[in-house]
């Protein structure tokens, strides 16, 4: 938009708005009795972060469900950074979480420290190893992992308020971690032939203390889209890239974890 503009009108915006200023130029119009979702972000990349994919894919789902969205980052330092464009550590180079998580947000984010349930009607987790890496220990500690503080007070205090809580790809095992007896999913159980990569993260959410339950992230006739309810303790969630499938498998189960979340609320 600003490089549409006059040297000098762009000037005068970023001097009257600021980048976080000009990002509410892009927010969606509240619709009626909208559900207020959270949507907790764990940095800007697959292998240090938020899966950018899956993050968009929510918003895109919440944005067509009506939803008023909100999201959150905390603001510590991630656990390492990744080059993705070699997959390797990038050594003696520091980010934060909040910072990168911005960059998605488009500049509307806030520390979650600031979250609270009184404020939304449910929250959502998407994945990316950020969820294992800098919302949790998942990624170093497996079943012994710790979770970030305001994580797991979040989730305690939406589950407290029996207030939806949904997450997709690995961000389940922050459910299976706080949520004693919670049921949730990452898909299958078994790699089969490298079709599961992650499969083994079902057998440290049943040592979590945790009920896996096996779902698939292709379409399907029942349900439609592959997602988890568990309604005792609201908490929605479907495999996403935990499977080696087309994108829009992926969306559209993301789309039935958003639905789900968005019908439990009750608006």
């Amino acid at each position: 938009m600003l490089t549409s503009c006059s040297p000098a009108l762009r000037s005068a915006l970023w001097r009257a708005a600021g980048p976080a200023g000009l990002a509410s130029f892009h927010r969606s119009a509240r619709r009626g009795r909208s559900a207020r979702v959270a949507v907790v972000l764990s940095g800007c990349g697959v292998y240090d972060g938020t899966e950018i994919h899956e993050a968009s894919a929510v918003l895109v789902h919440l944005s067509r469900g009506g939803a008023e969205v909100h999201m959150y980052a905390p603001d510590v330092p991630q656990m390492h950074v990744i080059d993705h464009s070699k997959g390797q550590p990038a050594e003696a180079e520091s980010r934060n979480v909040l910072v990168e998580s911005a960059r998605i947000a488009r500049g509307k984010i806030a520390s979650l420290a600031k979250l609270t349930t009184a404020d939304h009607d449910a929250v959502i987790f998407p994945g990316g190893f950020g969820a294992a890496k800098n919302l949790s220990t998942f990624a170093v500690d497996g079943k012994d992992c710790k979770v970030n503080k305001e994580v797991e007070r979040v989730l305690k205090d939406f589950h407290k308020a029996g207030k939806p809580i949904g997450l997709c790809c690995i961000s389940p095992v922050l459910a299976a971690k706080v949520l004693s007896g919670a049921e949730v999913t990452v898909g299958h159980e078994e790699e089969e032939g490298g079709k599961w990569p992650y499969a083994g993260t079902a057998g440290a959410i049943k040592e979590l203390g945790a009920k896996h339950c096996v779902k698939e992230a292709v379409p399907s006739l029942t349900p439609l889209y592959e997602a988890h309810v568990d309604t005792k303790n609201k908490v929605v969630t479907t495999p996403a890239f935990m499977c080696e499938t087309e994108l829009h498998n992926i969306f559209d189960g993301i789309g039935a974890m958003v639905k789900n979340v968005l019908k439990l609320t009750g608006k």
